[in-house]
This record gives structure tokens, C-alpha cells and sequence, in this order.
């Protein structure tokens, strides 16, 4: 009997634990949202916690073109507790401002979080269709169903985040813009401090800009993507990336495919974060001095960020580190833009780190790239760009090619047998 009445009482207790972690769940659910996308901003300004349930009331930004600005809605969250876990159902507030309801005029935006107190949440959201025309100016702004999950384990430390957006259009008389079939897949893990790893793609099907009395700009099949991992017992970093666009078209001209690839190897991971933070620290300092703070303060902190920033770009090439675009390869109409860079620096000793100067001195590096001698000689503003270049003795004739091709070492930069000093870098 004691036994049950122990699991009774746990039991009725456990919706005031539940709904005391489901408030600081939510905050943290909050914060990686709005860090994970720019096009959503979720804000929470009342959180009245009960026993079985509670209440939330908060807005949602739309973050739009600049054209279109940002448009916020009040948002209202019933909160039910449960023994493990809790429901939070979102809507929109029941008195609508008039230019909510000229975007939401039949369904309104539904939000749904899911927490459980083993530390996993669900986090889901729609966004019906949006039609709104501007009677004064006469433009139209159409934003296509969209919708996105976001799931977070391990209290916080894991984040898969999708995203679909079949697209908008924004008509003007000056202009129309379109964007088609938009989808992001984001799996990321924390590492330490402000330092994730993980992979994320992201697809465009098309992007298209038309403007009266003058060509099309569009792009068709731009692909993102990017993985990272750690070695060394998570002291050390790697990551692979790139960026690929089917076709692009301008000036009544086609061509493609374009692609350059990111690839780095070895990076310290606490010089990462060291790295991170002071910039952090750099834009809060700029954020704080906009909003009419002390601005020697903000010039001071600044200062001793970058200082940090130095110091830590420092710490990083005294690890040893591998950096570079292993593919870039660019079509043009008079033929494909090509090349490769790669810098490293090796580890360093510990009396080679005390020693500021020889940090850098190991930097070593090499870079190809080569461009039709054709695409030179049909645009006049690169030709004014490369002549100069080409009678230094920096740009050589290969052919049909135009090379320019270059190898650093020894804090020298040699570009087709042009020897160049640098001057110390940091």
C-alpha cells in the first residue's frame, strides 16, 4: 500500500515538474528556431504556468523582402501537462490586427511543440497560403503552404530541422520576382560552446527575376550542401561543402552548370570557438552602440574582440589546418572558369608556438585558375581587369587560356614566376 501510494502521489505531482520543464524547454526550443532560420523570428512574451495546463501568449515576425518588410501576428499556446510529457497547441490571437487578416483571411498559421522530459521535443508548423494585394502601390505578395519540423534531442545537444516551401512571387511595377520549391534538411549535434557539427542540404528548383524592357534573371537547380565531423577525440574538425547551380540566364543567355566546392581539414576545435564567441561578442557590441549605448564602450569591445579573434587564427595555424576550394568550375557562354586553391600550415611544437613569428612563417599553399582568352576579349570592364595582370608577367597564354597560377611558401607568393614577400599576417 505504501508503494501505491507513492506511485499515486509521483503521479499527481508530475505535471508540475512537466510543466515546469516544459517552460524551459520551450525557451530553448525557441532560441534554436529562430538561430536555425531568418525567415521566422518566434517571441515570447507571457508564460502563466498552471497544474494541469498553461497558457502562452507571444508574436510571430515574418521576415519578408525588403519590399515587403516584416509583418508580426500574436500568437496564444494552450498548454496541457501530462505525466512525461506536454502538448503545446499554438494559434493565432482572436482579435486579428487588419493586416493579419488581409494574409490569413480563411485559415491561420498553426503551431504545435511536443516535449517529452527525457529531454526529446517536436516542434511543427504551417503556414497557410498568403494573397495579399497592395491596392495603393499594386503589388502582390503570394507565398505558397509552407511547412517545417523541427526535432530536438538529448536536452537540446541534437537538432534535425526540414523545411518545405513550395515558393512566392512578388509583382510590382517595377518588377516581379519568383521563387520555386525551396526544401532544407538540417541534422546537427552540439560540440562545445558555440561549435556544431553535422550536415545540412538545401534545394532551390528556381529563382527568377523580370524587370520591364530587359532580360530575364533566373537560376534553376541551386544545391547546397555540407557535412562535418571530428577527430582526435572531438579536438579537431573536417568538413566538406559545396554549392552547385544547374543553369543560369541573363542578358538572353543560358549556361551551366556551375559549381565550387569547400573542403577544410584538421581545424582546432577550441580556436573555432574561441573564434565564434569574439565574434559574437563583435556584434552584440555593434548592436548595443546602434541602440545609442556608450560608443567608446562599444569601439573598446570591439577592439579587444578583434584582439581575441587575432589570437585565436593564431592558435588555429599553430595546430595545423587544412583549408581550401578543391573544385571551382564556372561555365560562361565563351567556356568554363576553372580552378583549385588550397592553403595549410602544419603543427607546430610547443616552443615553436611561444615563438609569434614563426606561427605563420609554415603557411604554404597553391592555386590554379584558368578562363577562355575568348571571355577576356568580349567583355571590355574584365579585359581592363586582366590586361594589366597579363603584362606583369601574373597572367600567361596557354592556348585558348588565359592561367593564372601561383604557389605560396616561406611567406612568399610566387604567381607565374613573379616572387612576391608578404608582410606579416596577423
Amino acid at each position: 500500500m505504501v508503494i501505491g501510494v507513492v506511485v499515486l502521489g509521483a503521479a499527481a505531482a508530475a505535471p508540475l515538474g512537466v510543466g515546469y520543464y516544459t517552460e524551459q524547454q520551450w525557451q530553448g526550443v525557441q532560441s534554436e528556431f529562430n538561430s536555425s532560420q531568418a525567415l521566422l523570428r518566434l517571441e515570447t512574451r507571457e508564460y502563466d504556468r498552471g497544474y494541469m495546463n498553461s497558457s502562452v501568449l507571444g508574436s510571430v515576425t515574418f521576415i519578408g523582402p525588403d519590399s515587403a518588410g516584416e509583418h508580426t501576428f500574436d500568437y496564444q499556446a494552450d498548454v496541457s501537462h501530462g505525466i512525461t510529457g506536454s502538448l503545446m497547441d499554438f494559434s493565432t490571437a482572436e482579435e486579428l490586427s487588419e493586416s493579419a487578416k488581409k494574409f490569413f483571411p480563411d485559415e491561420q498559421p498553426r503551431l504545435t511543440l511536443e516535449t517529452r522530459v527525457w529531454g526529446t521535443a517536436t516542434l511543427e508548423m504551417i503556414v497557410p497560403e498568403v494573397a495579399v494585394t497592395d491596392e495603393e502601390s499594386g503589388e502582390t505578395f503570394a507565398i505558397s503552404r509552407a511547412e517545417g519540423r523541427a526535432d530536438i534531442g538529448s536536452a537540446g545537444s541534437e537538432l534535425d530541422v526540414e523545411l518545405s516551401w513550395p515558393g512566392m512571387t512578388l509583382t510590382g511595377p517595377d518588377a516581379r520576382i519568383s521563387v520555386s520549391d525551396f526544401q532544407m534538411d538540417q541534422r546537427m549535434e552540439f560540440l562545445t560552446g558555440d561549435v556544431w557539427i553535422g550536415d545540412a542540404n538545401m534545394t532551390l528548383a528556381s529563382l527568377q527575376i523580370d524587370v520591364p524592357d530587359q532580360p530575364a534573371v533566373r537560376l534553376d537547380g541551386l544545391t547546397m550542401t555540407s557535412e562535418s565531423d571530428v577527430t582526435d577525440d572531438g579536438k579537431r574538425m573536417n568538413g566538406d561543402s559545396s554549392i552547385r547551380l544547374d543553369m543560369l540566364e541573363a542578358s538572353g543567355k543560358a549556361f551551366g552548370p556551375h559549381e565550387i566546392q569547400v573542403r577544410f581539414d584538421g581545424l582546432d576545435v577550441a580556436s573555432l570557438d574561441e573564434i565564434s564567441a569574439a565574434i559574437g561578442e563583435m556584434q552584440q557590441a555593434a548592436a548595443t552602440s546602434a541602440g545609442g549605448a556608450d560608443p567608446q564602450a562599444a569601439m573598446q569591445q570591439q577592439m579587444e574582440s578583434f584582439q581575441r579573434i587575432s589570437g585565436a587564427v593564431m592558435g588555429l595555424a599553430a595546430e595545423g589546418f587544412s583549408f581550401g576550394f578543391p573544385r571551382i568550375d564556372l561555365s560562361t557562354p565563351q567556356g568554363p572558369i576553372q580552378g583549385e586553391l588550397v592553403i595549410s600550415h602544419p603543427e607546430l611544437s610547443d616552443d615553436e608556438k611561444s615563438q609569434a613569428m614563426m606561427v605563420m612563417q609554415g603557411l604554404t599553399g597553391n592555386f590554379d585558375l584558368s578562363m577562355p582568352v575568348a571571355l577576356v576579349d568580349q567583355n571590355p570592364t574584365l579585359a581592363m581587369q586582366v590586361s594589366p595582370l597579363i603584362k606583369q608577367g601574373m597572367v600567361v597564354q596557354d592556348g585558348d587560356r588565359l592561367i593564372l597560377s601561383g604557389v605560396l611558401e616561406d611567406m612568399a607568393l610566387d604567381i607565374n614566376g613573379n616572387v612576391m614577400p608578404l608582410p606579416p599576417l596577423f
